[in-house]
């Protein structure tokens, strides 16, 4: 923490400590956790130290479509995220391509790309194992992923 200028509170260290045994991760569940370790520590505090350890380069913040942001402290690479559409369920995937960025886009419109990132969808072994990522069940998931996307105002 001192080497990326922050100051090293207890929060910080329960935070990185969390992260460190339950990478991706929501704030919720890291406040819970933190909770547990440390008593009385408020969410937003949990969210103050967060935004802080990413600002700082010490955690990434990853927002596959239709979750909450997850949290990790693995950033010294350009690796990507498989999630399972029935559970929720993230792991890491290393890139495909041994160079940063891991993809080449066709048009970059002007922009100078740093960074490519990738999230794999389907069904992780537990719910494949348990008949839950059949088809329809991913089609529902899809379906409910695009509402939460839907910015048209109702009628």
């Amino acid at each position: 923490m001192r080497a990326a200028g922050l100051r090293v509170t207890a929060p910080r260290q329960a935070v990185l400590g969390v992260l460190g045994e339950h990478p991706h991760s929501t704030a919720e569940a890291v406040a819970m956790s933190v909770r547990s370790r440390l008593g009385s520590v408020s969410t937003q505090a949990v969210y103050d130290v967060l935004a802080a350890c990413v600002d700082a380069g010490l955690v990434r913040r990853i927002e596959p479509a239709g979750s909450a942001a997850l949290y990790e402290t693995r950033t010294g690479d350009n690796h990507h995220h498989v999630v399972c559409r029935s559970c929720g369920a993230t792991a890491d995937v290393d890139c495909v391509v041994d160079e940063r960025p891991c993809l080449t886009p066709s048009d970059t419109g002007g922009f100078v790309v740093d960074e490519a990132e990738v999230v794999f969808w389907g069904t992780c072994p537990t719910c494949v194992a348990a008949g839950v990522g059949n088809r329809e069940s991913r089609r529902a998931v899809r379906g409910a992923v695009a509402v939460l996307h839907d910015s048209t105002p109702p009628r």
